[in-house]
């Protein structure tokens, strides 16, 4: 056996490489130890900002990825008369399979752009597949947001200008009082543990708000058990208590958010509802005009906002000169939670009123009590010098648990307006902004506005995916129709910034709103984990027409495994793993940032490409060239980028703006930061810093970015904001009343269908207000009374992790965890093999029993079941023998009343709703398979990949089959 500590081998070369971890979405920095050029061993790098030198299991594990034998190593295409799932293909050339590409695709865009899609996964550029769509001119283009958490990005931006994880999060170095609330223990990974345990060890309380006691909640001070679904409920009655016993910062709330702001409440109005504009007052940004009113305490008259000496009421009623009735946003409101009592909220989420009641007055008083001041002088936007920086130390953390529900835009709209009622914003101790955020409310981007926008050969006017403001923003036709497959940014889904991925093959399959030819799924296991039923999925993907051709007649999948996905593609190009290829993440997408200032960072490959494996990043850069993209060709029609690595140097988001895709040394000689002309040797440079630019900012512009001046001048020079004026806080969205005034038919311009009118006026409110879950109102309760989730393990990140052999070790299949009195009530043992039936289907699995999950739940981990033979595992692995998948009772459409159906998503942002699956429980009947159901043929391997071994061990570096290394 290989002594680690023995001096190297007699002429072994060895060499370390840092890069960028690509085990989960975290992306901390590392250092690979290679040996003789094979990896030997992986560390956290200290030196990077991010982790500094922490790494988690799945980080030290990427070794194993590399070599698994799992990976695509040659293109290959569906063997001719062969079916989709059959696994039967043929190695051919990448010349063959960019021929194939390139001629399918040239007639597409000449013809028809739309019919071409392209859906990604966990991918970390959408800036490119999305420009790549763009260029295109198809709108048929998401990834993976609308999946996993857009309801989180949509309803803090909508309402705060940011959000969670890269783009924001909880100041825990100066905090006392934290709550998580709806997440798992894979989300910011390493950061958050080291925050945690720092702010542990310095007396902060921790609160932990789940159904689910696990990773982060374990060592909570008070672990808060809620029902599925709920949080909604108990953020409003939060709210009820804080400002029922005046626990909310008023002066934060007056002078920074809409609160003051007064509303037109005259209901004959074409504009009741929205916000009365001042015709004299401060214009400042002609496309958001800031010329509000306030109704002045002191004077007793409207004035315009901002007013020197003047102090808004938020509370009352009042009537301007000429007549109109108005209140203050804050007055709508302080009504609309009146109603949301502690004990309303107690019957709805498990949780007494007492314990609620408790809560909402440890958050106030601490956030009013324990104020943090800092010797930091700073100006606001409205010319108001500041001595210090101040701060209410309660801070949030919140993710897909509140997000992927049908009732998750304003669960977290809710949670937004708490945070803001507290004082917290931006603030220290509470929840702080990292670059490129705050942006505008909402942000600047719009998709197209209509078919026209879809023109052969002709890049779109717009980025495929954006931010809708008002009806005249969305995506449809004359007839208030859908243009794009998913129904992205229609009235059925208005505000989906990050389309419906889960949408994409139902609509094709049913030709609804028309049939594709093409569809390029990246990094993205539709087939199974990442799809909601997924039985149905799998039998629409080879489902074919009356013609006999596929209904959706050409899938390309690109991955670097072999998945339950790529069994169905007709062509598949293998993708590098993230140690061969270079990566950016980019303040034009996904970066680090931290609260201190912008953070970028990139992947330097430490490998060669294995096999005949090309990064995605190069195919798209090669196939946007061939097709003679305008943003990837010169006039004269060649080419203008080699590959992706001298994309990123070159490209600029604007000829001249010198904004790239890397903020770090650019210019000439990399003198620059943030913008600047292209530097050869950015690359190189990345390479000797890190991988990592961080650009620091000063005190006084690192705090109170929504509207302190000195950081909106800065932002505005260095490109991350257009507009220089203040981000107010939306308590009160005049953008969702817009879509309402539209269903109700008071406003001119866009109207919804009339099937879609009582959807949009119920939905489209502009306060938060509580409602079930879509399907819990669709479904018998009675006969389906648990709720069942998953969420992913610490030690593993969607399917790729279950098929590496150390992460294997700790994670070889999944049971559902179900409260003990929960499983004896049903006759369940503990070990026991089980049944769990939804309305749409049902599974036979192991139990486990547990008290760190509610009496109403059942949960498991995602992605760990796997179908036979997939991943390059053994047929009869414990993972498809054992493991199991939860997708196969969620339903991706809700039967509605009329007979018809409805995609089971958020209503405002097509939010996939799969964590509202209702579910019942029974033991497996004496005698039955002690297996796992439903099982699938077990798929064989493809040509090119290495065969699986036997055993799996680490032998002096080598993978060993059997005895031999």
């Amino acid at each position: 056996m290989h002594d680690p500590t023995a001096p190297p081998l007699p002429g072994a070369r060895t060499e370390t490489k840092d890069t960028t971890c690509y085990m989960c979405a975290c992306r901390c920095g590392i250092r690979v130890h290679l040996r003789d050029g094979e990896v030997r061993y992986i560390e956290g790098n200290p030196d990077h900002p991010l982790n500094q030198g922490v790494i988690c299991a799945k980080g030290s594990s990427g070794i194993m990825k590399q070599y698994s034998p799992a990976r695509l190593l040659k293109p290959l295409r569906r063997k001719p008369g062969t079916e989709r799932g059959a696994n039967q293909y043929e190695e051919i050339s990448w010349d063959e399979a960019f021929g194939t590409l390139e001629e399918r695709l040239r007639h597409l865009r000449a013809t028809d752009p739309k019919k071409f899609a392209l859906f990604t996964g966990r991918d970390q550029m959408q800036a490119l597949t999305g420009l790549f769509a763009r260029q295109f001119g198809t709108p048929n283009y998401a990834a993976h947001g609308g999946f996993c958490s857009v309801n989180m990005a949509a309803g803090m931006i909508y309402t705060i200008g940011g959000s969670f994880w890269e783009f924001g999060g909880p100041d825990l170095e100066r905090s006392k009082l934290f709550i998580m609330i709806g997440t798992a223990e894979d989300h910011h990974s390493n950061p958050m543990k080291m925050q945690l345990a720092k702010f542990k060890r310095n007396g902060g309380r921790f609160i932990a708000v789940n159904p689910v006691r696990t990773g982060y909640a374990a060592i909570a001070d008070e672990w808060v058990p809620i029902k599925p679904g709920t949080d909604g409920a108990l953020l409003l009655a939060i709210i009820h208590e804080i400002i029922a016993l005046g626990l909310y910062d008023r002066d934060f709330i007056a002078r920074y958010t809409n609160a003051g702001q007064l509303v037109n409440q005259d209901s004959a109005s074409a504009d009741f509802g929205l916000m009365l504009r001042n015709t004299e007052g401060d214009i400042r940004n002609p496309l958001r005009p800031h010329n509000f009113f306030w109704w002045d305490r002191l004077s007793q008259q409207a004035v315009a906002e901002h007013t020197e000496g003047a102090d808004p009421a938020l509370l009352g009623h009042f009537q301007l000169p000429d007549g109109t009735p108005a209140v203050p946003a804050f007055q709508l409101l302080e009504e609309r939670v009146k109603a949301y009592t502690p004990e309303w909220a107690a019957d709805i989420t498990g949780i007494p009123a007492a314990t609620i009641r408790r809560l909402a007055h440890e958050m106030g008083v601490t956030a009013r009590d324990q104020r943090i001041e800092l010797p930091i002088a700073w100006t606001d936007c409205w010319g108001k010098t500041h001595d210090s920086v101040t701060g209410n130390p309660v801070s949030f953390h919140a993710m897909r648990g509140l997000a992927a529900h049908s009732n998750g835009f304003h669960t977290i709209r809710s949670l937004a307006i708490l945070m803001s009622l507290l004082g917290t914003i931006d603030r220290p101790g509470g929840f702080r902004h990292k670059a490129p955020y705050p942006r505008a409310v909402p942000p600047n981007a719009r998709p197209p506005k209509g078919p026209e926008a879809v023109q052969p050969n002709t890049p779109l006017n717009g980025a495929p995916l954006g931010w809708v403001e008002s009806p005249q923003d969305l995506f449809v036709d004359a007839a208030g129709e859908p243009v794009r497959i998913d129904k992205g940014f229609s009235w059925e889904y208005p505000l989906s910034a990050h389309g419906l991925m889960h949408n994409v093959i139902t609509n094709a399959w049913r030709g609804d709103p028309y049939r594709i030819d093409t569809l390029l799924i990246f990094m993205a296991n539709m087939a199974w984990n990442s799809t909601m039923n997924t039985s149905e999925v799998r039998q629409m993907l080879n489902d074919k027409d009356e013609s006999g051709e596929y209904k959706i007649p050409f899938l390309v999948v690109c991955d670097a495994f072999q998945s339950e996905m790529t069994a169905f593609a007709d062509l598949i190009l293998p993708d590098t793993t993230y140690l061969e290829r270079h990566d950016c993440m980019s303040m034009l997408d996904r970066p680090i940032s931290e609260f201190d200032g912008p953070v970028d960072s990139v992947r330097i490959p430490v490998l060669p490409p294995t096999g005949e494996c090309k990064p995605f990043q190069d195919v798209l850069v090669e196939l946007a060239s061939r097709l003679k993209f305008p943003a990837f060709t010169h006039a004269d029609g060649s080419r203008k980028f080699r590959d992706y690595p001298d994309f990123v140097i070159h490209y600029e988001t604007a000829p001249g703006s010198g904004i790239g895709f890397l903020t770090g040394w650019r210019g000439k000689g990399g003198e620059k930061s943030m913008r600047g002309e292209p530097n050869p040797r950015q690359w190189e440079m990345y390479a000797q810093n890190n991988c990592v630019h961080h650009l620091v900012l000063p005190p006084s512009l690192q705090y109170m970015r929504n509207w302190n001046q000195g950081y909106m001048d800065w932002a505005q020079q260095a490109g991350l904001r257009r507009d220089r004026d203040p981000v107010v806080i939306h308590l009160y969205s005049e953008f969702l009343q817009r879509f309402r005034l539209a269903a109700q038919g008071k406003q001119p311009g866009r109207q919804p269908p009339d099937r879609l009118r009582q959807r949009v006026d119920t939905f489209f409110d502009p306060l938060p207000f509580y409602y079930a879950p879509l399907e819990s109102q669709a479904v018998d309760t009675r006969a389906f009374p648990l709720n069942a989730v998953t969420q992913r393990p610490m030690a593993m990140y969607h399917s790729w992790d279950s098929q590496n052999a150390w992460l294997r070790q700790i994670h070889t299949h999944n049971h559902l965890m179900v409260n003990t009195r929960t499983a004896l009530a049903a006759g369940i043992a503990d070990g026991a093999w089980m049944w769990v039936e939804s309305p749409w289907g049902k599974v036979r699995c192991l139990c486990q029993h547990t008290e760190a999950v509610e009496p109403g739940t059942v949960w498991t981990w995602n992605a760990i079941g796997k179908a036979s033979g997939a991943w390059s595992l053994d047929g009869d692995a414990n993972e498809s023998r054992k493991g199991f998948l939860l997708n196969h009772l969620i339903k991706e459409e809700l039967p509605t009343a009329g007979g018809g159906s409805v995609s089971n998503s958020d209503p405002i942002t097509g939010q996939a709703a799969w964590y509202d699956v209702r579910v019942r429980i029974r033991p497996a009947d004496p005698g039955e398979p002690g297996e796992t159901w439903p099982r699938f043929d077990t798929m064989q391997p493809v040509p090119g990949m290495q065969p699986a071994p036997k055993q799996r061990g680490w032998w002096a570096g080598r993978m060993t089959r059997g005895d031999k290394a």
